[in-house]
């Protein structure tokens, strides 16, 4: 960290850092780790052009969100009562209500375009309309929404998802009726955007930008939070509809490239949508996904659900060959601090060094935050984080086993030669009373469990316990 807060690749870059490094971050305490993200958080938010709390500069909304959606997020995770950063989140609620929203002439809430600052819309006809990008705008002030249930947020959001249910909704342009646009033009609120086709809405210079999928995991996991917190079963249809899509082609798959734009084109690209009906299916413990699922299910989802650690141990495996090497592309010659991770793709190849080093891996921090937190999917859009273990992230394996709204379960090793004094936060436990357990997982050894009764009051509930040095533990809350 340099002396402003930087890292040494621009703020715009430097701001993604804290996606690789959600699994100790978020999953753990490590104060020099926490007091990074808080300086340079609050570095970014007091650079000239944040002063107002989102840019002044004009970009498109994928960049122009870069920088405060990327300071705000994980200070809501790391320090969510405090005023500053709750602020923040709700300056945003204000600038979207006062400046970058209104109704459509359909009647319905949307963003009037893809480029905007604080204060300024660029109404141009081409850069004029709301993608799934735009979730991004508001990420923090999601998380608070889906944290504090704020009536006026229920409001604001409810209306914007109105607008995307109907627009996948409706079949125009040649867009399968059930897919969701990656545009809406505005303010005629049509599907895509000035370009010929409705899956390449033009908005944007980089022409893949916004082409679909574009960031539908945005759009899909919103609409899934607007369900969870209204209740309202119409914000799940645009994701039922494009999963039976996606399922049809699986079961069926074609020999060759359909046309663009079709359903079964559209339905090639919706790989990402096992992401969102993963949280859903560990959310509700609804079965009717399972179908899908069970052709595209993440490693640590398949022991969740059937016990099975074989996935998710080599998934491990890779994970221990990718980070195991002190490579220069990882720690002394890094370039772009956006793409730490994605360095492998390049150096694995003829592009940057004159010989390919194919040893190189990409880790998975991803796979790693779901085993340590029981979050079935990741960090950015309607987080499922069931605990925080507040400790260094040095020296200790976790793996969550289970994690429902009245039961906990954990796999716990030391691997200091102490007994580690350490909390740890829970945050989906419904209110009442629990027990905690822990016990040493050791056939050749009879051991009592360690037991510690707590009340949950609210969504923060710590509670303390020693774990034993070097002993596999077991840990399980149930409800009393």
């Amino acid at each position: 960290m340099q002396d402003d807060g930087q890292y040494g690749g621009g703020w715009g870059d430097d701001c993604e850092m804290w996606r690789w490094w959600v699994p100790v971050l978020i999953g753990f305490d490590g104060l020099k780790i926490s007091a990074a993200q808080s300086r340079f958080s609050k570095a970014l938010m007091n650079q000239p052009h944040m002063i107002q709390g989102y840019t002044n500069r004009m970009s498109d909304v994928e960049h122009t969100a870069e920088d405060s959606a990327d300071a705000i997020t994980p200070m809501m995770h790391l320090d969510p009562e405090n005023d500053l950063w709750r602020g923040y989140a709700l300056r945003l609620a204000d600038f979207t209500e006062k400046y970058w929203t209104a109704r459509n002439e359909r009647g319905f809430l949307q963003f009037k375009s893809t480029y905007f600052t604080a204060d300024r819309v660029d109404t141009s006809e081409q850069r004029t309309c709301d993608t799934v990008y735009h979730p991004r705008v508001v990420q923090p002030t999601l998380l608070y929404w889906q944290r504090t249930g704020d009536e006026q947020l229920t409001k604001l959001f409810a209306a914007w998802m109105d607008t995307w249910v109907d627009a996948a909704a409706r079949s125009e342009r040649g867009k399968p009726a059930g897919i969701i646009p990656t545009a809406i033009h505005w303010p005629d609120g049509c599907i895509g955007g000035v370009g010929p086709n409705w899956w390449d809405p033009r908005n944007h210079g980089e022409y893949t930008l916004y082409l679909y999928p574009s960031a539908m995991s945005l759009m899909t996991h919103t609409l899934l939070l607007t369900h969870h917190m209204t209740g309202q079963a119409k914000y799940l249809e645009p994701i039922r509809s494009m999963a039976d899509i996606r399922l049809k082609y699986l079961n069926a798959p074609l020999q060759n490239e359909s046309a663009a734009g079709t359903e079964a084109w559209c339905a090639a690209r919706l790989g990402s949508l096992s992401s969102v009906i993963t949280k859903y299916r560990f959310l509700t413990g609804h079965t009717e996904f399972d179908e899908l699922l069970s052709k595209e299910m993440s490693p640590y989802m398949r022991y969740r659900l059937h016990d099975d650690p074989g996935p998710l141990l080599s998934a491990l495996q890779e994970n221990v060959d990718a980070l195991r090497i002190n490579f220069e592309g990882y720690t002394s010659e890094v370039r772009y601090t956006d793409r730490v991770l994605r360095f492998p793709s390049l150096f694995t190849g003829n592009e940057v060094l004159a010989e390919p080093v194919v040893a190189i891996h990409r880790p998975d921090p991803s796979l790693l935050y779901s085993m340590i937190t029981g979050d079935p999917g990741d960090a950015l859009y309607f987080p499922l984080n069931a605990v925080r273990w507040l400790t260094p992230p040095r020296d200790i394996a976790v793996l969550v086993t289970e994690a429902k709204a009245n039961s906990f379960g954990a796999e716990l090793f030391g691997f200091g030669e102490r007994q580690r004094s350490m909390s740890a936060e829970f945050y989906l436990l419904e209110p009442g009373r629990y027990i905690l357990a822990i016990k040493i997982n050791d056939s050749n050894r009879q051991e009592s469990a360690r037991t510690h009764e707590f009340s949950v009051e609210n969504r923060r509930t710590r509670v303390n316990f020693k774990l034993p040095s070097q002993k596999l533990c077991v840990l399980n809350i149930s409800r009393l």
